[in-house]
């Protein structure tokens, strides 16, 4: 029997493991999908609000238990599992605040004798495939938007997070779905391209790897189903010279080692302008300097393990070539005690002396480590900011918003930030350009991406 597992990289033990789904199961889920949601699509938006937001509700009553139990599935400290928690709850709320605008019809202006408008119909049935990184926040963008316009929704989620897969489950039961409406699928790779590939489902939405994208892609190839992806970014900052810089250096440590920086819209590579560079480095190693890495169970721990070995020896190795090239390493791992070789734990590590020939500066690294460097211009920092594959977000430190809205322009990329970074308002687009993918998730626009135009034009008499 093939098993589906989560080895926890809190202490390399299987956590927990569950067999994969048989070929009549998902043929059973999908079926009861697709009866489902006729007649969910049927209830009223007002109906179709009340359930969303009691799921919602039974996920925050189940907090005590989740929060733990996501430490050692993917290694974030306790101490921040119940942030999670409120911004899936953000989230979900807010896209049902939304609803009764987003999905209301488009009406032209009038014309004697006709009815015409065009409704937003539901797609049919969704398909939500969640990564490990942010496992409910990354899995509700799609999910309660997919169900308020009126689809049914299949979730594959991560081996690395199989246990939250069935907290959504729980949820949905707690909450009185209709059988069927949303189902929690255990799926191998093979299984999860066969499902695209026989068009059970008419809508993908994905996050994950680059590569991962490319396989959902041909395997949705010539079926006229909708695929939303989210593959990952080298998210840059540029810290101008007029930057607060206390502020610019506490913001952007936390955005770039939060999570061990396993979060797609992370910062990776930093630009600071050269009247502050000195300042910026010597302040953001000092704070860097403070965080504790050990076991997330542990309420004094700020930095926990990576998801695995693999990921962290990957970041090792391209530490590893950047010192090699030339580049300083201003951190000394041996002074975070829980760092060790050939284990997920891996201590945060600043670069400067990169450029972007080295993989740091331009391979997504999705692990604790930062590069540097100093610019002379803002001109300098946009065509540095531009020179990467991906193009999730980007941020901007600056006093001056006119010049931040200059640079933001130049800028290839899904979202700008200024002052900020790493955050995802419900209220924008989510999007990305380049390598990081295509489509939207969340604000009035994703809804879009989840219904269908469907025009009606009446001659309301034809007597005249």
């Amino acid at each position: 029997m093939s098993l589906f597992s989560c080895v926890s990289p809190v202490n390399g033990e299987v956590l927990a493991s569950r067999p994969f789904a048989k070929e009549a199961d998902i043929l059973a889920a999908v079926t009861a999908a697709r009866a489902a949601q006729k007649l969910w699509q049927a209830r009223s938006i007002p109906e179709r609000a009340a359930l969303c937001t009691a799921f919602i509700e039974a996920m925050l009553s189940m907090e005590a238990e989740i929060v733990p139990e996501l430490a050692q599935q993917m290694g974030r400290p306790v101490r921040y599992g119940a942030g999670e928690l409120k911004g899936f709850a953000e989230r979900g709320h807010f896209m049902i605040s939304i609803a009764n605008a987003a999905l209301a019809p488009v009406v032209p202006a009038a014309q004697p004798g006709f009815e015409r408008y065009v409704a937003r119909e539901p797609l049919g049935v969704v398909f939500t495939i969640a990564p490990w990184n942010y496992p409910y926040l990354t899995a509700v963008n799609s999910i309660v938007p997919a169900l308020m316009a009126g689809n049914a929704v299949l979730l594959k989620h991560a081996a690395q997070t199989l246990l939250v897969g069935e907290r959504f489950q729980k949820a949905a039961d707690m909450a009185g779905f209709p059988a069927g409406l949303l189902r929690n699928l255990a799926l191998s790779h093979d299984q999860t391209t066969k499902i695209i590939a026989d068009r059970h489902v008419d809508m993908v939405c994905f996050t994950g790897s680059v590569e991962a994208g490319k396989v959902i892609e041909r395997a949705a190839a010539g079926n006229f189903i909708g695929v939303g992806l989210e593959l990952g970014g080298k998210d840059p900052a540029y810290v101008r010279a007029d930057a607060n810089l206390a502020h610019a250096v506490e913001t952007l440590v936390d955005g770039a080692f939060f999570n061990s920086g396993q979060s797609c819209c992370g910062i990776e590579r930093i630009y600071v302008h050269e009247s502050l560079y000195d300042a910026f480095v010597e302040g953001a190693v000092a704070l860097t300097k403070t965080y504790i890495l050990g076991d997330p169970m542990d309420a004094a721990t700020t930095l926990g393990p990576m998801v695995k070995t693999s990921a962290a020896d990957y970041v090792r190795g391209q530490i590893k070539a950047a010192v090699a090239a030339g580049a300083k390493a201003h951190l000394n791992p041996s002074d975070f005690a829980a760092n060790a070789d050939g284990t997920p734990y891996l201590a945060p590590q600043i670069l400067t002396g990169v450029d972007h020939t080295m993989s740091v500066m331009k391979d997504e690294s999705f692990g604790p480590v930062v590069g540097i460097m100093k610019v002379k211009s803002d001109e300098e920092a946009i065509g540095l900011m531009n020179d990467s594959p991906f193009g999730l977000t980007a941020a901007i430190w600056s006093e001056d918003p006119k010049a931040a809205h200059h640079i933001a322009r130049q800028i290839e990329t899904g979202t700008v930030f200024l002052n900020r970074c790493d955050y995802l308002d419900p209220a924008l687009a989510w999007t990305g350009v380049k390598d990081t993918g295509r489509g939207v998730t969340l604000s009035q626009l994703g809804y879009e991406h989840l219904t269908r135009a469907k025009s009606y034009h009446f001659r309301l008499s034809t007597k005249d």
